[in-house]
């Protein structure tokens, strides 16, 4: 009984302290870059988003993971994605700040996140 009782507690704690699982890296490879430079597909992303209009597989990846990226300060996140979002936010911050005002009234009614990253944002503004 001792025994089933250890193995049990064993299981439990290994399961615990699993790291946790990151977002698919399916689409790690895109080039935000090109995304951002191209006028057309920023606003397909972002009318994606603002269901506004249809989305592409990935832009629906994106829009599904997007509200739990938030919540979790994008600890699912691979260091590529965490990347691309540090130059998202920078360019929609700097070069989109209208774009940034609608996703952000979206996502962040309360600025709840705004507030918790605002050293992040404050960061990325001039860069």
């Amino acid at each position: 009984m001792k025994l089933l009782i250890a193995v049990a507690l064993l299981c439990v704690a290994v399961s615990w302290a699993k790291p946790a699982s990151t977002y698919t890296d399916k689409w790690d490879n895109i080039n935000v870059d090109e995304i951002l430079e191209s006028q057309r597909l920023l606003k397909a992303y972002v009318d994606c988003l603002l269901d506004r209009g249809r989305c592409t597989p990935d832009g629906k990846a994106l829009k599904e993971t997007l509200p739990d990226a938030l919540e979790h300060e994008c600890v699912k996140c691979t260091e590529k994605q965490k990347s691309g979002s540090e130059k998202v936010i920078r360019h929609l911050v700097n070069r989109r700040p209208d774009l940034w005002k609608e996703l952000a009234t979206k996502y962040d009614p309360d600025n709840i996140y705004q507030d918790r990253y605002k050293d992040k944002i404050q960061a990325a503004k001039g860069q």
